[in-house]
């Protein structure tokens, strides 16, 4: 008996996972009813994909009575094959044959010429719950084309990597809206990108669909869904890279610190050559930041910012999700190195050039030039959060889980 019951134990965690359906699954469960009859543009890239890893391409280009007429390539492209920052270009699917119009280069917002042989818009990406990643600023675009034109939009929603109940950060203010910072949203949002658009869609105004998820819940880990974790771009791999990805891409901006980035740890460290490991994990784990652990970690970058130098620094563990703030876990660490060490200052002469990137991630300069004046975390945290609450409030009406 014993083996048998400890095989019984050992399957239980496997049907303990709540088993969510996409909104592609569910379209299709759903016979594709919104799409039959419609000339279809797809946008997507390599997380459009169901349980079974089949792509939305493919799902689309097969089904039945639905006529999928031309895809669009978000940062990364369509089939994921062009690097970070890297133009998108103008060109056919080597698969299915379709034309692919570029979302990231000259064009963000689709023209009037690429909408033209297309009925509806239909969108299908994984995102990771954070403003400045850029897959949400081209569904938003792409719903400002479409009410421009007159074209209808169906979101397939997916799940949010950084849950439904976490909301950080301050909006963005005048003069700093950019690709990274499109619309007045918290840093963490909260919301699905299906719920988003639904959000966005009270000024946007155009004709929208939003196909819901089945069994996801708000408090769900990504893990919790029982979905494959494909690589939304190529530096997050993993869940532990999305998770991470607001607690050190704001000062990754910066170029002054290794973030993991060229290394196996993509978003999960802080480390440079002038850095005691020890040293500064100490000086962290001192503040006892709430759901927050540090360890020393010495490692050598492969390629980008650092490559081929020796740093020192922390590798960041989450403790306690619920009580974690993410992004400001990037604040503590330029305080405590400022105090550590005082010769190696942010926002220096040195960092002058990337300074408008780094106010653009966070949506306004206040940060930056509130913080440089004594590097104390505390100096701009009240600020940092003084929109939440009433974000949570103002888009509650829009959940759809």
């Amino acid at each position: 008996m014993k083996p048998i019951l400890t095989y019984l134990l050992f399957l239980i965690p496997l049907f303990a996972f709540a088993q969510v359906k996409t909104g592609i699954e569910v379209l299709r469960e759903g016979e594709f009813a919104c799409l039959k009859g419609k000339r279809v543009g797809l946008v997507t890239n390599p997380t459009g994909v169901d349980k079974q890893l089949t792509s939305t391409v493919d799902i689309l280009f097969d089904a039945p009575d639905v006529q999928l007429v031309a895809l669009y390539g978000p940062e990364h492209g369509v089939r994921g094959d062009i690097p970070a920052g890297e133009k998108v270009e103008n060109q056919k699917d080597a698969k299915t044959g379709l034309p692919v119009y570029s979302l990231y280069g000259k064009t963000r917002k689709p023209t009037p010429e690429m909408l033209q042989n297309v009925d509806v818009l239909v969108y299908d990406i994984q995102d990771i719950g954070c403003r400045s990643y850029t897959f949400i600023s081209t569904l938003g675009l792409l719903m400002q084309a479409a009410a421009e034109q007159n074209k209808e939009v169906v979101v397939l929603d997916r799940p949010n990597p950084l849950g439904g109940n976490k909301v950080e950060g301050s909006g963005v203010s005048e003069g700093y809206f950019s690709f990274v910072s499109q619309f007045d949203i918290p840093y963490i949002y909260g919301l699905t990108c299906g719920e988003l658009a639904k959000y966005l869609n009270q000024e946007i105004g155009c004709q929208l669909t939003v196909i819901p998820m089945q069994g996801w819940e708000r408090s769900m880990k990504f893990e919790d869904t029982g979905l494959p974790w494909i690589p939304t771009s190529p530096q997050i791999p993993c869940t532990a890279a999305a998770l991470l990805y607001p607690a050190t891409g704001i000062i990754g901006e910066m170029g002054f610190l290794n973030i993991g980035v060229g290394y196996t740890l993509p978003f999960q460290v802080m480390a440079a050559p002038w850095v005691n490991a020890v040293q500064l994990t100490d000086a962290l784990n001192a503040k006892n930041l709430p759901g927050i652990a540090f360890r020393p970690i010495v490692f050598k970058p492969l390629f980008g910012s650092l490559k081929g130098q020796n740093v020192q620094g922390v590798q960041i563990f989450i403790t306690d999700y619920d009580k974690a703030r993410l992004s400001e876990i990037q604040f503590h660490v330029i305080e405590v190195m400022h105090q550590l060490y005082p010769a190696y200052t942010l926002f220096s002469a040195e960092t002058e050039k990337r300074n408008g990137m780094f106010d653009k991630v966070c949506g306004t300069n206040y940060i930056r030039q509130q913080f440089g004046k004594n590097y104390q975390a505390d100096d701009i945290l009240s600020y940092w959060r003084n929109n939440e609450q009433a974000f949570k409030e103002k888009t509650a009406p829009f959940y759809l889980y």
